[in-house]
């Protein structure tokens, strides 16, 4: 199996488990989301931070501004901020933590595939094209299980 796989598949599994007890914990503390968001990422940045005093020796080219710049709001403000918040928000609200995890990381190729397209960074064959349809196939079936009534 590919490396990037094994991690994709550490990342499902992480991000499952670590979303049903930071949703049961949002609810049972009456936690506002921006407050969970924050918790969540001081202490990634304590952690991640330590282990990566390392790494910070190998970037090949730190006078690259613009790179710097895209990786600032690409990754810190609008992945790192605001769809963190957006999916705290989420788990606080939610009552179906699988319908939520779902809807946020099946969009998440989605968005990623439509922009490398809109850029003429992505290409797109049968099986890609397949796949997409399949997942916002699969948004919608969830989307109508979540507003069945209960029994």
């Amino acid at each position: 199996m590919k490396p990037y796989i094994i991690y994709a598949v550490i990342a499902g599994v992480a991000w499952g488990v670590g979303g049903y007890f930071e949703k049961a914990a949002l609810q049972k503390l009456g936690l506002p989301p921006i407050a969970g968001i924050a918790l969540r990422t001081a202490i990634a940045v304590v952690i991640l931070g330590l282990v990566s005093i390392p790494a910070w020796k190998s970037i090949t080219d730190p006078y690259n501004t613009g790179a710097w710049v895209t990786i600032i709001i690409a990754g810190g403000l609008v992945a790192g901020s605001l769809g963190m918040w957006a999916f705290y928000a989420a788990l606080a609200s939610s009552e179906n933590l699988g319908v939520t995890l779902a809807i946020a990381f099946a969009l998440a190729p989605l968005a990623g595939t439509l922009l490398g397209l809109l850029r003429g960074t992505q290409h797109v064959d049968m099986r890609i094209a397949i796949g997409l349809v399949s997942i916002i196939l699969g948004i919608v079936l969830l989307q109508t299980a979540a507003r069945a009534p209960s029994r």
